[in-house]
């Protein structure tokens, strides 16, 4: 059975906005290679397990934060954080924050309309958007953002990229950005049916100047012929590689 998908094939000579997600732009900035054969040949890389118990703590968080959006009132941890902010009351709140549409923004120079679902939105007194975004982990270690791992750089790049499109959107967004990280606590005497978690706000200064330059690139990438070179430190390329040199030997 053919795994080649025929939808969302990115067309070069179609006049129609075509939808680029910010996770496929992050794909993008980690190997052009693997975006390109995703976006213009149909080709995704391997899907892995979905994230079950992370989403069951988006959810319930987003639960107790859209209760506070209601009454207009901060949430227990932004007051522990003096984060002087309250949940961002708007109509379209809940399909910012909704999968396959997110908040949206039409890049005219390259007709790609770029998406992405936020988890959050706070809002200052002096009406200044601050986006939030839901993490979830289990560590005895000490959080840092700023330990170079790969995928807490992935997620300053989401946090900024939904900075960028909110700003396109109109709104006065702020340079700093929150996480609310739920880190389950494994020195329990036992599981006894539940998990306790510590929860706590770490924020982010970010910076989206790399926003548009990397749409305008990736946009030149979709109009090529033939596929860019692998990225030397994609783990999908390396394993096309390896598997291809052995079969074809």
């Amino acid at each position: 059975m053919s795994t080649v998908r025929k939808r969302n094939i990115y067309d070069p000579k179609s006049k129609e906005p075509y939808k680029l997600s910010r996770s496929r732009l992050d794909r993008f900035l980690k190997c052009p290679c693997c975006f390109y054969l995703d976006r213009r040949l149909g080709v995704d890389q391997v899907s892995g397990p979905a994230f079950t118990l992370n989403s069951a703590t988006d959810t319930l968080l987003k639960k107790e934060f859209d209760v506070c959006r209601e009454e207009g009132r901060p949430h227990q941890l932004m007051k522990k954080y003096k984060v002087d902010a309250v949940p961002f009351q708007h109509e379209n709140m809940d399909e910012w924050r909704e999968n396959f549409k997110g908040v949206r923004h039409l890049h005219e120079p390259s007709n790609l309309l770029i998406t992405g679902a936020v988890d959050d939105i706070w809002v200052t007194p002096e009406g200044q958007l601050l986006v939030v975004d839901y993490k979830s982990t289990s560590t005895t270690k000490e959080i840092d953002i700023n330990d170079g791992t790969p995928w807490k750089d992935a997620y300053k790049r989401q946090m900024e990229i939904y900075q960028w499109l909110l700003e396109k959107n109109g709104f006065n967004v702020s340079d700093t950005g929150y996480w609310v990280y739920v880190n389950a606590d494994t020195g329990e005497a036992g599981f006894d049916g539940k998990l306790v978690f510590d929860e706590q706000i770490i924020s982010h200064k970010g910076d989206r100047s790399w926003v548009e330059k990397t749409i305008i690139d990736a946009h030149k990438c979709l109009q090529k012929k033939k596929a860019p070179k692998p990225s030397e430190d994609c783990e999908w390329c390396q394993y096309r590689g390896a598997a291809n040199s052995i079969l074809s030997s």
